[in-house]
């Protein structure tokens, strides 16, 4: 097959031809139809998450069809359209899986990160962390909902019963979190890089009721706010903007350094919490109410053999939405 490959933290990715993968007992082999390239990627290749198996295929929104199935697989097709993401298997008896909370699980594994992914022509996944998606709607467009979709779904759930909610970092994420918001009646307020005027219209037009830079005080003040930017200077603006009683939800696996700010920003009874990986059931919850509503991705599409160019534009935000990878 053939796949781009990471083999040190901090070097482009190379085009390569590796051997075909053989699922394992419990795993499955899918034909790579499309994959998200997601920012979490990024990190892993600019070296910002420790300790990635290298070599390694990053990628972990997988959209592919089964075209092998390991022994004791019987749950999955030859020939069925599933997805693969970012929670790539776990141990299943430390006392995070054994309560409901397989996102913190002692011992994980991570799809593109400590086992293979998918910017390749193939890929094994365990059966047990797969979607079946059925055969309704686009490869592409659906791609972003393995990774963007999945932790703004999480996301979501940790801002609880909020209503006007922040979005701090307008991407993948974001632009489809927003379409859910509308969906449920809440209201969604944009924040971009300061003066990027064609994203802060881009959320208008996908829903959101205020668009403005990441340094400006929305016209109302928010019960929640969900930071999907990677910088950690985002999170005191975020409290400024919340109220009292309200929540600030750091939904990013890497941040940079979060500044000291003053206690009063804190206090009144605001939280600020995190977010890490996702469950299976946020899979099956987010993806069933994405089959209801009509989410509109919005996507730029590369060839597989141009990750690079991929991610650097991803870097310095020269597309609106996603960007996905088709072999």
């Amino acid at each position: 097959m053939f796949a781009m490959r990471l083999h040190a933290p901090g070097t482009p990715l190379r085009w390569e031809n590796v051997p075909d993968p053989t699922p394992g007992p419990g795993e499955i082999r899918v034909k790579v139809l499309a994959c998200g390239v997601c920012r979490t990627d990024l990190h892993v290749v600019d070296g910002e998450l420790p300790h990635p198996t290298v070599p390694i295929i990053p990628g972990h929104q997988i959209i592919g069809r089964i075209d092998r199935l390991g022994a004791a697989v019987s749950s999955l097709s030859v020939g069925q359209r599933v997805g693969i993401p970012w929670l790539g298997h776990t141990c299943g008896h430390c006392p995070y899986c054994t309560s409901q909370h397989e996102n913190l699980c002692d011992h994980p594994q991570f799809t593109g990160y400590t086992r293979d992914g998918g910017y390749a022509t193939l890929a094994v996944a365990d059966a047990r962390f797969t979607f079946p998606l059925g055969e309704k709607g686009d490869d592409v467009a659906l791609a972003p909902l393995l990774c963007a979709g999945l932790i703004g779904w999480r996301a979501l759930g940790k801002a609880q019963d909020a209503q006007r909610i922040g979005l701090y970092g307008f991407g993948s994420a974001a632009h489809i979190l927003t379409q859910v918001l509308a969906h449920q009646g809440r209201q969604a307020y944009a924040f971009t890089r300061p003066a990027d005027t064609r994203t802060q219209e881009f959320a208008r037009s996908l829903g959101a009721c205020w668009a403005g830079g990441s340094e400006s005080l929305p016209p109302d003040a928010l019960d929640a706010a969900i930071i999907f930017a990677p910088d950690g200077t985002l999170v005191p603006a975020a409290l400024r903007a919340v109220r009292k009683g309200g929540r600030v939800v750091c939904a990013g696996i890497h941040m940079s350094t979060i500044p000291a700010f003053s206690y009063d920003l804190l206090w009144e009874e605001r939280e600020l919490v995190s977010v890490a990986n996702l469950t299976r059931q946020d899979g099956l919850d987010f993806l069933g109410l994405a089959a209801r509503m009509d989410i509109r991705t919005t996507t730029t599409r590369y060839a597989l053999q141009d990750a690079n160019t991929a991610l650097d534009d991803l870097r310095h935000g020269r597309f609106e939405g996603a960007a996905v990878l088709v072999p």
